[in-house]
């Protein structure tokens, strides 16, 4: 008889998809973003515009999401919407907020609700943003309005989105909006985006104790390109850690890494701050030593020739599909947090716009969570970026990561094949074999092994 593998996840497991205000609603000009936008910023010069239309008909895309069994949906906040104005809050954005989340609840999606994913107000941003300590005060008065605003529909909350993306693409390699390239100015944003997110995390205990409250990180690996180099190697572990773990230790033990520690005070309160730990992970690089690069630390970051990647020639290089990345991120954050916390997959996704390695990539990424969960790591859910294509940051509508495809001009919507696959995955609760040799059936060494004939499910 035939082998039957099964790899099933574990009861209550968190199966959705994630996204962001600004990518997703439209009509967001209120932000320190669509100024960046209007300044040419964007590949091709393409505009935001309506987005996928999120602000005038999410509810269409919910139902796919339904349809896909999904039970958790994570969707962010736009803070220039609700407080265009120092102090005046818009009650009618409030409202539709409202709106959207109890959509979600009448169809048994659990909201996950970002409170800052990359944007905020202008009038903020033309305070110095969180370069300026004094400026913490304006987030957690938005972050207490809106808990209070929201908290009977949503008790799942991420504070800040990737801090450590938007400090190191906003202020050393100026990718980012405000565009600096300044090490003090980094720094400065690292330390308080932590500060932020701790006082935004007592105030919701606060305001409601029995809440879900972290905030995710971007973690990639950087693997020396030659590991017999020790130049390579010291690179390479340069940017792991200040990339990687300093942020994470921060918001561990209130202490930064030498040398960051000896330029900002210890952050007081940030041991156990958090419920949880979010994990966006997508690929690892390969790092050379190279000195013409002083703002990367000597180390410049390359894609390792021959191997599956995510679609080329963007803005920014979203480089390898490496699914054993993200296990070896889920085992190495589990222990780095010395395993006090269970760990949400917040983002993972491939940017993929013919849809050819996508199935392929969710259902090997997917094996890698259900082996470190069977090693002990107690993985929780997994939301995949993303749900409908969307407006992809400085690369636009280029960048392709839906699960459905969108047309920005008509807003028409078109499943992709990969939907399909990972409703069938919600659904059960499981990848199983059948699964695979439908979807991507050459990954079925590299999910169950060598073909035998025996019958097997791996339960966890």
């Amino acid at each position: 008889m035939a082998r039957q593998h099964v790899l099933r996840f574990p009861q209550g497991f968190l199966w959705g998809t994630a996204s962001a205000a600004y990518q997703c609603e439209g009509g967001n000009t209120n932000n320190q973003w669509y100024r960046w936008e209007q300044q040419g910023h964007i590949l091709s010069g393409e505009q935001c515009a309506r987005a996928a239309n999120w602000w005038e008909g999410a509810e269409q895309d919910f139902e796919l999401a339904e349809q896909m069994e999904n039970n958790a949906l994570r969707l962010s906040v736009e803070w220039s919407r609700v407080e265009p104005e120092e102090g005046r809050w818009d009650v009618a954005a409030v409202e539709r907020y409202r709106a959207m989340l109890s959509d979600l609840r009448q169809r048994h999606i659990q909201p996950v609700v970002t409170l800052h994913h990359f944007t905020e107000p202008l009038w903020f941003a033309d305070r110095g943003g969180f370069t300026q300590g004094d400026n913490i005060r304006f987030f957690t008065r938005y972050v207490a309005y809106i808990v209070e605003a929201l908290h009977d529909l949503c008790d799942f909350w991420i504070t800040i989105n990737e801090p450590n993306v938007y400090a190191v693409q906003g202020y050393d390699l100026g990718t980012f909006p405000p565009g600096e390239q300044s090490i003090t100015r980094t720094l400065q944003v690292f330390h308080n985006l932590v500060l932020a997110h701790v006082a935004a995390f007592y105030t919701i205990r606060r305001l409601q104790p029995g809440s879900q409250i972290g905030y995710c990180l971007h973690y990639r690996l950087f693997d020396p390109a030659n590991p017999l180099s020790l130049l390579d190697r010291a690179v390479a572990h340069a940017q792991d850690t200040i990339f990687n773990w300093s942020m994470l230790r921060a918001a561990e033990t209130g202490r930064f890494h030498f040398p960051v520690n000896a330029l900002v005070p210890p952050i007081v309160g940030a041991s156990g701050a958090r419920d949880y730990h979010g994990i966006n992970y997508y690929t690892r690089e390969m790092v050379r030593f190279d000195p013409s690069v002083p703002a990367e630390l000597f180390g410049r970051r390359f894609v390792r020739p021959g191997t599956i990647r995510n679609d080329a020639g963007l803005d920014e290089d979203f480089g390898e599909i490496y699914p054993q990345g993200l296990y070896r991120v889920l085992k190495d954050v589990y222990k780095y947090a010395r395993g006090n916390k269970p760990l949400y997959i917040t983002e993972n996704g491939f940017c993929d716009s013919v849809d050819s390695r996508r199935p392929r990539a969710i259902l090997e990424h997917l094996a890698m969570v259900h082996r470190a969960i069977e090693e002990g790591v107690p993985v929780r859910g997994y939301f995949h970026w993303s749900l409908v294509d969307n407006f992809e940051w400085n690369n636009g509508w280029h960048a392709r990561f839906g699960l459905i495809e969108i047309n920005p001009q008509t807003q028409e919507r078109i499943p992709r094949r990969s939907a399909s696959m990972f409703g069938e995955i919600c659904r059960a609760n499981a990848i199983t074999e059948d699964m695979v040799e439908r979807y991507a059936p050459e990954a079925l060494e590299s999910i169950f092994g060598k073909a035998d004939t025996s019958q097997q499910e791996l339960p966890v």
